[in-house]
């Protein structure tokens, strides 16, 4: 019988993560193709889960994600009416002037969008915890199937901007599909753009410099045909913090690093903003949109108006003049959104996460893969700044899983087991073999 561990969670959790990024593009609410990622991911995860694990998730950032279930939940949870008296202005309790004064309220001013919003993040969170999971040889193992969707996305892309100029689909999925398999060009070039550290780590740390250059152009052009400025501001900028990031060794260059790090991101965050401006009516564009979203957000700070509620809340504090054919559907700032629809709570929780994050960046400095990773949740968090990738399921599984990478311990070790060989004579030929093996 074969000592050899099993590999099925590996391959269940990676078939999880590829048709997220084959079906998961859309941005409306109540997708079939999202509510079915999302039964996979929980699923998969309570079989990974019904293994035993030897890695321990670490109580920070699992209390973290115990809080902000919590949150969700009690949203959705009925309360004694006199709790809300001066927490939000009286036209989001919506009361009927014929009925009597309810005795029990809702945080959220629309249950059911706060319910999709838990799903959503319960699957994120389980798909998180599941490929934490797994032993340090099945999280590298993921990488080809996250790949695997970026190229399928990718042929979809070079596909439709080779045919015509007029490239949406209709009818494949249950959003119109705009660029790759997304239906929001940016989010597909996010979706480019997080992919280049990875595949400048495979160029330099796995051999394969040259597919691994070809790769590169092959994203670059591709953030060129989509459209995205943004995204080609960003491309080269990650192009060049992955290259240099990811080859650094010593502390002195760490420091250099970092100090270029923060210049490029806030010429990043600069020329975005800029371009941005230029390309939106300044009178209604997400400018506007953040103001807006500002006096929401201060008269709602107790307690937010309910995960899933933006739209529906945002629209009693447009001005008159703001106010035509086309409604605001999301702020273009996850920030603020989740800060107007979760209070202070969703702040404090949202601080917290990057004090965890910027704090684990200074224990993975050992590890490329890690560091790769945290190069691509950092500017996924850039690009929330101005637009709401995250609220796609294909970019939230790819954070989850990055965030697996982050957080989790043993990639240093596993890097200098594989780095200390020694030289076995099998059958008159000479064999590499890691030292911890002979002693197990």
């Amino acid at each position: 019988m074969s000592n050899r561990p099993s590999e099925w969670d590996k391959y269940v959790l990676g078939s999880v993560l590829f048709i997220s990024l084959l079906i998961g593009g859309g941005t409306a609410s109540g997708l079939y193709t999202d509510t079915l990622i999302e039964i996979a991911a929980i699923v998969s995860a309570a079989a990974v889960f019904s293994q035993t694990s030897g890695q321990r998730i670490p109580r920070s950032v699992l209390w973290l994600l115990i809080f902000a279930v919590a949150l969700v939940t009690l949203q959705i949870v009925p309360l004694p009416a006199a709790i809300f008296n001066g927490l939000r202005p009286e036209l989001l309790f919506a009361n009927p002037w014929l009925a009597e004064e309810p005795r029990f309220r809702f945080v959220s001013v629309g249950v059911g969008r706060t319910i999709e919003c838990l799903l959503y993040l319960v699957a994120a969170a389980a798909f998180f915890l599941s490929v934490f999971r797994l032993r340090t040889e099945q999280v590298y193992g993921l990488l080809p199937f996250f790949f695997m969707g970026v190229i399928c996305n990718g042929l979809a892309g070079a596909i439709q901007y080779s045919l015509s100029d007029d490239i949406a689909i209709e009818g494949l999925l249950p959003f119109t599909i705009n660029a790759g398999l997304f239906a929001n060009q940016n989010h597909f070039a996010a979706l480019l753009f997080v992919s280049i550290p990875f595949v400048v780590y495979y160029g330099l740390f796995r051999g394969h410099l040259l597919s691994g250059s070809l790769g590169l152009v092959t994203l670059l052009l591709l953030l060129l045909a989509a459209g995205s400025r943004a995204g080609v501001l960003i491309g080269l900028a990650i192009t060049v913090l992955s290259i240099v990031f990811l080859s650094a060794r010593s502390r002195v260059s760490g420091l250099s690093i970092l100090a270029v790090f923060i210049g490029l991101t806030a010429y990043t965050i600069g020329a975005w903003t800029k371009m941005d401006a230029e390309a939106v009516d300044p009178a209604f564009g997400r400018g506007e949109f953040a103001r807006t979203t500002i006096e929401g957000i201060k008269e709602n700070l107790a307690i937010g108006v309910g995960f899933g509620n933006f739209q529906k809340a945002y629209q009693i504090y447009e001005t008159e003049g703001m106010v035509f054919e086309k409604y605001v559907n999301h702020a273009h700032n996850d920030y603020l959104e989740i800060a107007f629809e979760g209070g202070v709570v969703a702040i404090v929780l949202m601080v917290f996460y990057f004090i965890l994050l910027f704090a684990r960046l200074i224990r993975i400095r050992r590890d490329p893969l890690q560091k790769a990773a945290f190069l691509s949740v950092f500017f996924l968090l850039i690009h929330s700044l101005v637009d709401y990738p995250l609220r796609t399921e294909a970019l939230a599984m790819t954070f989850a899983y990055m965030n697996a990478i982050i957080f989790r311990n043993g990639f240093a070790d596993s890097l200098a087991q594989k780095n200390e060989l020694i030289e076995i004579d099998h059958n008159g030929s000479k064999l590499s073999v890691p030292i911890g093996t002979l002693s197990s």
